[in-house]
């Protein structure tokens, strides 16, 4: 069974910084993508960052220059370093792998998501 665990959440005043982490577990065979995404309380969960298996990065334009995305790939583990944090940041973050099983296509798994409260 698949697990994704996040940490490094927390309140953090605006201009400050966080990281997160994502670490992946259980029946993998390969992880290809992995992202962050977030949900805004009454808005729709939103792309944050992704990055490949080779680390091609891809953000969202609101995180651009503020935002890095990077990866472990021996750890299963993948990070975003948050900087010049927003009250508009604020948001439950999810942590998403795509696992491929070999010729089939790759499968979605999600974290249980971590808080960030940026405070004005």
């Amino acid at each position: 069974q698949v697990q994704l665990v996040e940490s490094g959440g927390g309140l953090v005043q605006a201009g400050g910084s966080l990281r997160l982490s994502c670490a992946a577990s259980g029946g993998i065979f390969r992880i290809m993508d992995m992202g962050w995404y977030r949900q805004a309380p009454g808005k729709q969960r939103e792309s944050v960052a992704t990055i490949t298996r080779g680390s091609s990065t891809n953000y969202a334009d609101s995180v651009k220059g503020r935002f890095t995305i990077s990866r472990d790939n021996a750890k299963n583990t993948v990070y975003l370093q948050m900087n010049s944090l927003k009250p508009e940041d604020t948001a439950v973050y999810y942590c998403n792998a795509k696992i491929s099983y070999g010729t089939s296509r790759p499968v979605d798994y999600w974290g249980r998501g971590t808080q960030v409260t940026v405070s004005s």
